[in-house]
């Protein structure tokens, strides 16, 4: 078995010569990865003193005036490495060697800064019961601005209760929050108990997150310390230790190790180094898996817990409470103006924008995922080869992949998506890569794996990317309608010369149906907008989803249904077995026609309307070609959620 210590080497090498690391080591360094990495390295921190010494000054320059500490390159507003930061900068300071009076006077500022952090809470007065949750609880968002969630609830609970503000109401009331929007059968996600009234399932990470912000301590009630959902949430992470999943079986490590006392606990803590080391290694022999510095990091502070575990703060002694920072940066009036007039040119533009030439949409029969996908698929694109050449391409493939679960068709089929690759391939593809960036669960390389789509990757020796770690590309944003000036598209899906939405046929309880366009929000990496990427939601699901698909519009799209899903979808939905795979490359064209098959009317869509309306394609029945199978023919009625049945058509238009 390879020792701590050869793997603390394998991190140092993958450190940036300037200084901390990228969430991949071909990527831009990053203010999570290089936390990870300095705690990791400060296992043994004789031995990498310059390596430590570089990747702390790059810390540095992600430091605002203001104290926070934001993404370089990245979206301003996302404020939520601040408190990795802290936490960081204090768990590498000594507790016998105080900060210097700089150092002491910097750390003091971020703390004022995380304490003056507002969270909005929604307008709906409604939405605490119909979420199971206590609205008027406040955390921490990931962005300025926004709402609080789990995640960053923790870290910044976490950070304050390490360097003394454990007692402060803001740090209690994030702890209340944490325990709120846990589970009584155990564990916890990024913040929604219930969503229409079904419960949702709680994930490991956040779980272990939870669980380190409300270890116990002398700052901490014994109300929350010993509270039921507390040792619910033990339980349910020391039934994950079978799982395969390095970042699982990291963060699970680190928060049972802050629980020894709960039953169960210190039998099973023995086991997991064993576990996390084949984890490691199963994760080095899958070829389409890039190297990945957090990660590694993530093994090595499991594996060091026995010399230290950082995230252990029971002994953090109270300190002087900080006063909240006032307020917040506004931009200036050069600034304002600025956006205002390159949102006039932006208008214009688009007032030029031209209809696609050629909205026709092919309809193929597929019975069965056993079919010869790709022959079917082969056929259908030679109707779209002169407007969507492949060969010699950089060819990025978007499928739709949200959560896994074992018995539900809730995302695009990996059947499918080998399929596309093969076409990929046939028509003489230069470079094809598989990305997606869920909204739902961090951890895509756990839901590739879990899903099958990771057996076909390797099958056809395609590589995989998670855009949610991606690095950032600014864009100007050519809708406009969520009122962002930009948006931050991965880099992957920027650089790409042919971007193919791959989606499954669902509907969807807010957007009505989830196609080819709504499956943009996994392009735009979750360490800008967060996990559930609620912002874009908060923005208008609509509005969203037309502002991607014009920056970045898709060149083709293919979707999956050959089995759909209806009812409470994206997620709660049942099977809908339907036979059919529908290509087109006007994705309103494809969705609207999408729609009819399913019995839906495409008018009542809000995202279609508008995309028609900023000229992003065709919505209307007599301008789509039709092409291979009729509607008539095929159309099924789709079931709905009960407050969306307005949308359903009486029958095949």
């Amino acid at each position: 078995m390879e020792t701590l210590s050869t793997y603390l080497d394998a991190l140092a090498q993958q450190a940036h010569l300037e200084g901390g690391w990228g969430y991949a080591p071909d990527r831009a360094a990053q203010v999570e990865p290089t936390c990870m990495g300095l705690l990791a390295l400060s296992l043994q921190a004789d031995r990498y003193g310059p390596i430590l010494e570089r990747s702390l000054k790059f810390l540095e320059r992600c430091a605002g005036a203001d104290g926070s500490y934001r993404l370089p390159n990245g979206r301003d507003e996302a404020i939520w490495p601040t408190s990795l930061v802290l936490f960081t900068r204090k768990a590498l300071t000594p507790d016998s060697s105080p900060p210097a009076k700089d150092a002491a006077a910097a750390l003091e500022k971020s703390v004022a800064f995380l304490l003056s952090v507002p969270c909005k809470t929604p307008d709906n007065p409604e939405a605490g019961e119909l979420l199971d949750i206590d609205m008027k609880l406040t955390g921490w968002p990931w962005a300025e601005q926004n709402f609080s969630w789990v995640e960053p609830t923790s870290w910044a609970c976490l950070a304050l209760r390490a360097l003394g503000q454990g007692k402060q109401p803001r740090v209690q009331q994030g702890l209340d929050l944490l325990l709120d929007r846990a589970m009584d059968e155990g564990g916890i996600n990024y913040g929604n108990r219930r969503i229409l009234g079904k419960m949702t399932e709680p994930i490991p990470g956040p779980t272990a997150l939870m669980l380190l912000a409300l270890q116990p301590g002398a700052d901490v009630d014994e109300s929350k310390s010993n509270h039921p959902r507390i040792a619910a949430a033990v339980q349910y992470l020391l039934k994950q230790i079978d799982c395969d999943d390095v970042e699982h079986l990291g963060w699970i490590k680190l928060a049972l190790d802050a629980h020894r006392g709960q039953p169960g606990v210190e039998e099973a803590l023995g086991r997991f180094d064993a576990a996390l080391a084949t984890a490691f290694r199963h994760r080095q022999e899958t070829p389409w898996l890039k190297q990945a510095p957090l990660r590694l990091a993530l093994l090595c502070l499991a594996l060091g817990t026995g010399e230290r575990n950082f995230f252990k703060v029971q002994g953090a002694r109270a300190a002087a409470n900080v006063t909240p920072a006032a307020g917040r940066r506004k931009p200036s009036l050069g600034q304002r103006f600025g956006a205002w007039f390159r949102g006039l040119a932006i208008k214009a533009a688009g007032q030029l924008r031209q209809l696609p030439a050629n909205s026709a949409v092919h309809i193929a029969r597929a019975a069965d995922y056993n079919d010869n996908l790709a022959d079917i698929l082969h056929k259908q694109y030679e109707h779209f080869r002169p407007a969507v050449p492949l060969a010699g391409k950089r060819v990025v493939l978007k499928p739709n992949l949200v959560e896994y679960h074992r018995d539900k068709v809730i995302n695009t089929n990996p059947q499918v998506v080998g399929a596309v690759i093969e076409l990929c391939k046939r028509e003489g593809a230069a470079d094809i890569t598989v990305a997606e960036g869920p909204g739902h669960w961090r951890n895509v390389e756990y839901l590739v794996a879990a899903s099958g789509l990771g057996d076909v990757l390797q099958k056809h020796g395609v590589p995989f990317v998670d855009l949610n770690h991606d690095e950032p590309v600014k864009t100007p944003n050519l809708g406009r309608l969520t009122g962002l000036e930009y948006l931050f598209l991965s880099r992957t899906i920027a650089g790409a010369e042919v971007v193919i939405s791959l989606p499954k046929l669902k509907t969807h309880h807010w957007a009505g149906a989830t196609l080819s366009l709504k499956n943009l929000f996994g392009t735009l990496p979750g360490i800008c907008y967060g996990w559930p990427k609620n912002e874009l939601h908060w923005r208008g699901i609509d509005n969203s989803i037309v502002d991607i698909a014009l920056t970045r519009t898709p060149d083709l799209a293919i979707v999956d249904g050959i089995v759909g899903m209806e009812g409470d979808g994206p997620l709660n939905g049942v099977a809908k077995p339907f036979g059919a795979l529908i290509m087109g490359h006007d994705l309103i064209a494809v969705d609207a026609t999408c729609c009819r098959l399913m019995m839906l009317n495409p008018e009542k869509l809000g995202y279609l309307m508008l995309g028609a309306m900023k000229k992003l394609g065709r919505y209307k029945e007599e301008e789509i070609q039709q092409l291979g199978e009729k509607i008539a023919d095929l159309a099924q009625p789709f079931e709905t959620v009960p407050h969306l049945d307005q949308i359903r058509l009486k029958r095949p238009a």
